[in-house]
Formats: C-alpha cells, sequence, structure tokens
C-alpha cells in the first residue's frame, strides 16, 4: 500500500513538472519538482499530503512526462518539426566544420518540445576563433560567457546565439576537450553528441512526412 502511495505521488509530481516545464518555461528539473511538490503538496495542497525526498520524481521521470505531454499537444507537428531542426543545424555545422562541431541537446535526442533551440558544441585551439568566423562571414549572434563547474573548478565558456528560423546556441570548447564528454542531468550518462557524418546519416532515414527513424546508431563519435 506504501509503494502504492509513494508511486502515486511521483506520478503526480512527475507530471506537474512536467507541465511547469512545457507551459511556464521552467528550464531546470531540479526547480519544477520542487515547484510542483510545493503546489501539490504545500499549503492547501491536496489536503497537505506530506511526501518524502524519495517520492520525488527523477529527471528521467520528468522527461517521459514531458515528452508525453508534448506528443499529446503538439502531434505529428513535433516530429515535423524535429526534422527542420536537424536540417538546419546540419546547414550550421557544415559552414562551421573547421570547429569540429557536434550535435547535443534534445534536437540529438529527438526530445524536443515547444521552445526547444539547438544546441551545437564547437571545439577550437583559439577560443575566439568561432566569433572571429561569424563577424568574417556577416552572421548575426548574441555572445555570452557562461561559467561552468568542472571538477577542477569552474571555467568560462563562450555561448554564441544564432537567430535563425529555429534558434541555435554554439559553445565553444578547446579541443583538448573534445575526447571528453560530460554526463547528462536526465539519465547520468555521457551526453549524446552527434557528429556532421552521424546526423546525415540520421536524415537519410526521415519519410516523406518528416518522421525520424530512431533506431539510427548516433553514439558513435568517430563517425
Amino acid at each position: 500500500m506504501r509503494r502504492e502511495r509513494s508511486s502515486k505521488i511521483r506520478r503526480q509530481l512527475a507530471r506537474e513538472a512536467a507541465r511547469l516545464m512545457y507551459e511556464e518555461e521552467v528550464s531546470q528539473y531540479f526547480v519544477a519538482k520542487r515547484m510542483a511538490a510545493k503546489r501539490l503538496f504545500g499549503r492547501g495542497g491536496q489536503k497537505r499530503l506530506r511526501f518524502r525526498p524519495r517520492d520525488l520524481p527523477s529527471n528521467g521521470e520528468i522527461q517521459a512526462a514531458l515528452l508525453e505531454l508534448a506528443d499529446f499537444v503538439e502531434g505529428d507537428a513535433r516530429l515535423d518539426r524535429l526534422d527542420e531542426m536537424r536540417r538546419l543545424a546540419l546547414e550550421v555545422m557544415t559552414a562551421l566544420a573547421d570547429f569540429e562541431p557536434r550535435l547535443i541537446g534534445s534536437v540529438a535526442t529527438g526530445h524536443i518540445r515547444r521552445g526547444s533551440d539547438i544546441d551545437i558544441q564547437l571545439f577550437a585551439e583559439d577560443a575566439d576563433g568561432p566569433e572571429d568566423w561569424l563577424i568574417e562571414h556577416g552572421w548575426s549572434y548574441d555572445r555570452e560567457d557562461v561559467l561552468i563547474r568542472r571538477p577542477q573548478g569552474f571555467s568560462e565558456y563562450q555561448h554564441l546565439r544564432l537567430d535563425l528560423a529555429h534558434p541555435v546556441e554554439l559553445t565553444v570548447y578547446t579541443r583538448a576537450e573534445l575526447r571528453h564528454r560530460p554526463r547528462s542531468s536526465t539519465d547520468g550518462l555521457p551526453i549524446q553528441r552527434i557528429t556532421m557524418r552521424a546526423l546525415t546519416q540520421l536524415l537519410t532515414t526521415s519519410s516523406g512526412s518528416g518522421r525520424v527513424d530512431q533506431n539510427v546508431l548516433v553514439r558513435n563519435e568517430r563517425t
């Protein structure tokens, strides 16, 4: 009985956290699950039922609920948009091929939703190389320098945002960092990074309707 109650609470929290991320643009899983718990079980919420920290859903559970919600609201349009975003990603990556681009994030995994952008990692000997390229070729962009926690401490990275048919965010890393993949906050596994070749292969499996065959292997960094 207790296990059934805990499972029910997790499902409720996952659905509410997913709704917050989808409808209210909450961007972080941790923030979404805490907000969901406060709304559902805080003051005035469901007879003030108590929950334990272990009742909180995992990031993976929230992501599954989020995709279920996106599919329900957007239907086939989500898959068509995924195909469009991957094709745009390939165009950008081809233009920036000198910086060994890798597609990551929701467009790489296929887990897009309304508001998703295209995330591409660039690797350069000179940190200003990608920005210099954008300036030289007349690409409009916004730059933001972001501190990211690493095992050895905080490191600063350039984020270059492109306002194209779909928003694109380029993050610049050193060449040496190409050999290392950080782990995903969703499942704890190394993040999925797709090369241009692998992305081209992925897109060739698309049907005329824009649906993508998710069984194509895209984790190989050397393809």
